[in-house]
């Protein structure tokens, strides 16, 4: 699977480790373990792949995030990214890391 960066901190963080920023600050073991998700989308063939590993909840997103699928980076992170299909590829453009501290409270 080809993965793209759709904001520059998110390419900086992967090829980087850090950012420029001080808004998009992680802990290092955060940014480790984002870079070995990316790696895994990378040498996936498709998004189904991601199915596989339980421990990325890879899920397609609904509501005000339609069109938007995503994979957990740990309990409190995930990726979000846009999937399309390009000549039998798939290219998943990677869009936010989102913090997922109360994602579950209702």
């Amino acid at each position: 699977m080809k993965v793209l960066f759709g904001k520059e901190y998110l390419g900086q963080l992967y090829e980087k480790g850090s950012c420029s920023d001080k808004k998009h600050r992680f802990q290092p073991q955060i940014v480790r373990k984002y870079k070995k998700v990316v790696d895994l989308m990378i040498s996936s063939p498709n998004v189904l792949s991601l199915t596989r590993y339980n421990s990325l909840c890879y899920e397609k997103l609904s509501g005000d995030k339609l069109g938007l699928s995503s994979v957990r980076v740990n309990d409190k992170y995930r990726i979000e990214f846009e999937e399309l299909l390009q000549e039998e590829e798939t290219i998943a453009t990677i869009c936010n890391i989102t913090e997922l501290s109360n994602h579950y409270k209702k």
